[in-house]
């Protein structure tokens, strides 16, 4: 008896490009080979390019002229490592949505897994690098630094998520409610108080391509990880504060004090005032930049600006 496609659950999977052409033709196949085994749902492939400057977009298309299950969205610039994959999310329309990267280092194999948990009753289902073929110092910091988030949030986090995992259309409704411009995703899901499901898995090494991630974006993440989810730094500003002018308040008397009793035996000199100078300039230059992030976030929301701007879509109909 043929299976009548129109009765059968949509489900989406998102994942985002640029500059991938090495990996782009690996990661549908692996995609359509998970995908023919659940028959009892039909899916759409959405990718979505982040003005890449190699031959990705015209292998993805070539992929969507044979396969209408492959959709495409074309940027018109490169709108950033944050940006981009949230907005592909939010076009998705499936009963659920599955994000994964696009350098397969996200096993395609983990989506029938997931499913498996959705089908069971969890609305959110996290995948997890617990280990991570991948450099060992990155690796490590990664973990350190979000033990850190973990402990000054006020929300409990996914420890080593990369946001690879299963959406409910439940909770992408709720982020389109949000319309957050610049969302921490990881984050962001978690404050919605759903039940997780973690999978945990072993991250392969990229084997093609260069990562995009460098200095600047990880730094990107890491600080819009904690001014998005926790006032301590902020808050640690301002009671640094208090403590370094009381300090600074007791010193100077405890100078003037022995100046006045011992004038002549007690030469002050410069090095103090010098020491003192640049120390208190650190700290507040340090505080400053922390209250920037905080102004630069806040300055993002105000200007309303779209997460992503267009170019072309393809095989959405």
């Amino acid at each position: 008896m043929e299976i009548d496609l129109t009765d059968r659950l949509l489900i989406s999977i998102v994942t985002p490009t640029f500059n991938e052409q090495d990996n782009v033709d690996a990661l549908y196949v692996k995609i359509k080979a998970v995908t023919t085994s659940h028959t009892k749902y039909k899916f759409e492939l959405i990718f979505i390019d982040n003005h890449s400057t190699d031959t990705t977009v015209e292998k993805l298309k070539k992929l969507a002229a044979i396969d209408p299950m492959v959709k495409l969205i074309v940027n018109t610039r490169n709108f950033g490592h944050i940006r981009s994959p949230y907005y592909g999310i939010l076009q998705s329309s499936g009963v659920a949505t599955i994000y994964l990267a696009s350098d397969l280092q996200d096993p395609p194999e983990l989506i029938s897994e997931f499913i498996k948990h959705w089908e069971q009753g969890y609305k959110l289902v996290m995948a997890a690098k617990p280990v991570s073929q991948g450099s060992k110092v990155m690796n490590k910091l990664r973990r350190h630094y979000y033990r850190f988030l973990d402990d000054i949030s006020d929300i409990t986090l996914v420890p080593d998520s990369t946001g690879f995992g299963l959406y409910d259309a439940d909770v992408l409704e709720k982020l389109r409610q949000i319309d957050d411009p610049y969302p921490f995703l990881r984050g962001l899901i978690c404050e919605l108080g759903y039940e997780v499901k973690v999978v945990e898995f072993n991250q392969p090494r990229r084997l093609k391509g260069i990562s995009k991630n460098n200095f600047y974006t990880l730094y990107d993440i890491a600080m819009l990880g904690v001014i998005s989810h926790s006032k301590l730094p902020i808050r640690l500003a301002t009671i640094a504060g208090f403590i370094l002018g009381g300090l600074s308040l007791l010193v100077a008397m405890v100078f003037l004090i022995y100046k006045l009793l011992f004038w002549d035996s007690f030469p002050v000199g410069i090095a103090p005032v010098v020491i003192g100078l640049f120390f208190l300039f650190g700290i507040q230059l340090f505080f400053i930049g922390i209250i920037g992030e905080y102004v630069g976030s806040i300055h993002t929301y105000v200007q309303k600006r779209p997460i992503v701007v267009e170019k072309e879509r393809v095989n959405f109909d």
